[in-house]
């Protein structure tokens, strides 16, 4: 599956950071346990080195269709290992891709599946210190864009002045500071973020379901930071194994698979710089990269706006999906 060269490259925001319309996430990736939908039936082999090799396997091929952007976090297992050592093994330079990552969870799992809580938040400045060390260590120089992970309005971190000196010194060595946000405070915690300023780029869950932050992600847009959407497919809800006959049903009469219309419905908003794939295999990488073959249009927008959810069921839908 080769991407479209039309509109495919394009700048995140007014970062001067280039990315591709999909890039790659590694939640999936760079643990044996994660929330999306059937992933423990995605492979067998658990081990470290499996996982490592399966991550290589689905990195070479979205490098081949050309994704540019590969989004990892400190609390997503080895997945800054992975894609540490895929960069290197495949001599790629500095400024060729953009690596992003993500401070703020330390991964507890110990590499189980049913590992109860398998990660912890702690959003303070010592985390952010360690952690940036720790992701220095293992992606260098190909850091380009460093994050908070799942901020939030009430946790008070776009506040801390520690934490805003710790990121102001981090911009001032040439790495873009940006955030992700999650659950119902998703919106509120944007607005503050554009008005205290001091943040480069925003990641949030938009997808078909959850399109709450949709009017707040376009205003961060044109106040010029780069916005990254997650969870487009509602960790795997928006895919064939979700269930969602509207959409299997407008998938089937189209000839695309669900989760690529769902991610062609992301593409279809002005405000998006790029959209994450989650995928943990590379079947599931092509077919994400077929949300291209659409061209998604009003008549689309209205057959499947009603399966919009409202945020408080959304979020605690997910919140109680199982780690497989």
């Amino acid at each position: 599956m080769v991407a479209p060269a039309r509109g495919w490259l394009r700048e995140l925001g007014r970062t001067g950071i280039s990315t591709s319309a999909i890039s790659l996430g590694l939640a999936a990736l760079g643990r044996p346990g994660y929330l999306n939908l059937g992933h423990g039936e995605d492979f067998e082999d658990r081990s470290v080195q499996g996982l490592a090799d399966r991550s290589h396997a689905v990195l070479d091929a979205a490098y081949r269709a050309g994704v540019r952007h590969f989004d990892a976090a400190r609390s997503y297992g080895r997945a800054e290992e992975f894609l540490g050592s895929w960069l290197r093994s495949r001599s790629l330079r500095p400024g060729e891709v953009t690596v992003s990552s993500k401070w703020g969870y330390t991964y507890t799992a110990g590499w189980r599946v049913d590992a109860d809580p398998p990660e912890v938040k702690d959003l303070s400045a010592d985390t952010l210190r360690r952690q940036l060390g720790e992701t220095r260590e293992l992606l260098g120089p190909y850091l380009s864009l460093y994050q908070i992970h799942s901020a939030t309005v009430s946790s008070g971190v776009l506040d801390d002045p520690d934490v805003r000196r710790e990121l102001e010194a981090l911009r001032a060595e040439g790495v873009a500071v940006g955030m992700s946000v999650t659950g119902t405070e998703q919106a509120a915690t944007i607005e503050h973020a554009v008005d205290i300023g001091g943040f480069e780029t925003v990641q949030a869950t938009w997808n078909l379901l959850e399109r709450s932050a949709g009017e707040v992600l376009q205003s961060a847009h044109e106040a010029g930071l780069g916005v990254i959407v997650k969870e487009a497919l509602a960790n795997g809800r928006l895919s064939p194994r979700g269930g969602i006959e509207p959409l299997a049903r407008a998938a089937r009469r189209i000839g695309v698979s669900e989760d690529a219309l769902a991610l062609a419905g992301v593409l279809a908003q002005p405000w998006v710089d790029t959209v994450l794939s989650g995928a943990s295999t590379v079947a599931q990488l092509e077919s994400n990269l077929s949300a291209f073959e659409v061209e998604w249009g009003p008549a689309l927008e209205d057959e499947l706006a009603p399966i919009t959810e409202a945020p408080e069921s959304y979020w605690t839908t997910r919140s109680s999906l199982p780690w497989t």
